[in-house]
């Protein structure tokens, strides 16, 4: 590990406290000097960094410049075993997590970004993904589920989200049957789920779990302003706050892993679908259909009731729906 993150490391465990420089380059096995010049590279970096005599120097508390050292000590569990991966800009975090999968990226492993140029949706939509406004990572799973069941990974995540996005903002969050969390009236993450097949056998070979967040809503056009927003209105600047978020997911995300099959979330689910008890349209291709959401199934299906009577479990692959205001 280069020296500059070997420090960035030691800072984000001691954020707000002061590390004596001496005795970094003890630790670390380096000079007083190579310190001092990993100190000033993360300064050029963005970090703001103190530096007093005779004491030593300090991460003040308000960077929320992301990295892989800044998310590390907020993660427990079996997500301290996840290895992150942090760049600044991807085409799609999903399409490159799909390329690492098939060349024997191990479960766990997190690619995150603060920007994605070609950032994607369920249906083949574009997500709106800039920088300094969002995150946006995916999960790269090897679930033992067949393709029948991969939809229970989509209500894990969005349970994991909604639980990171309540604990961290302190705002309620609300789950769009099957990947949208809403906080009031608008959107402020999706979730897509890709999977590979296992033809022979039947199962999950790997999953694939993107996410993005809207943080704060920044430079949004007008169009998206509509429907999408934030989990804040302006972005705490006395805490690492993106950092937080991002391990808050993933500590509930490697818990909820766990119970996958034992659905112990999907009450969780349950109660922060917005769907239940409304009208809704239900899109399949071209044609529209009206119904009343009832239920979210043991299979992680939404359950409709149509106008002349029929009960439907809908698969999320098939259909698209919509509440009628």
């Amino acid at each position: 590990m280069e020296l500059k993150h070997q420090i960035l490391r030691i800072l984000e465990e001691n954020r707000g406290n002061t590390v004596n420089g001496a005795k970094l380059a003890n630790e670390l096995y380096v000079t007083r000097s190579a310190v001092w010049k990993a100190m000033k590279a993360l300064q050029k970096d963005g970090y703001h960094i103190t530096a007093v005599t005779n004491k030593g120097y300090c991460l003040l508390s308000q960077n929320d410049i992301i990295s892989a050292e800044s998310i590390r000590p907020y993660l427990k569990g079996e997500a301290i075993d996840f290895e992150l991966d942090v760049r600044q800009q991807v085409t799609s975090t999903n399409t490159l997590a799909k390329e690492m999968a098939a060349n024997g990226a191990r479960e766990g492993t997190v690619l995150i970004a603060t920007e994605q140029t070609q950032g994607r949706g369920r249906m083949g939509r574009n997500f709106y993904s800039p920088q300094s406004s969002g995150i946006y990572f995916s999960i790269i799973l090897r679930p033992k589920l067949n393709l029948e069941d991969s939809l229970l990974i989509t209500t894990a995540a969005a349970v994991a989200v909604a639980q990171a996005i309540e604990a961290v903002a302190g705002v309620k969050a609300e789950i769009k049957w099957v990947n949208d969390i809403f906080v009031g009236e608008k959107k402020v993450c999706g979730i897509l789920t890709e999977a590979s097949l296992n033809f022979e056998s039947g199962s999950l070979e790997y999953a694939i779990v993107g996410i993005g967040i809207n943080i704060e809503t920044r430079d949004f056009p007008e169009e998206i302003k509509q429907v999408a927003g934030s989990i804040f209105e302006e972005k705490p600047v006395d805490s690492p706050i993106t950092s937080v978020l991002v391990a808050e997911v993933l500590n509930n995300m490697a818990k909820c892993m766990n119970s996958i099959t034992d659905k112990e979330y999907l009450e969780a689910y349950r109660s922060r679908s917005f769907l239940i008890n409304k009208d809704i349209i239900v899109i399949k291709g071209k044609e529209t259909v009206n119904a009343k959401a009832i239920d979210i199934d043991e299979k992680a299906r939404l359950v409709v009731a149509y106008e002349d009577g029929r009960i439907e479990a809908l698969n999320s692959g098939e259909v698209s729906v919509r509440a009628i205001k």
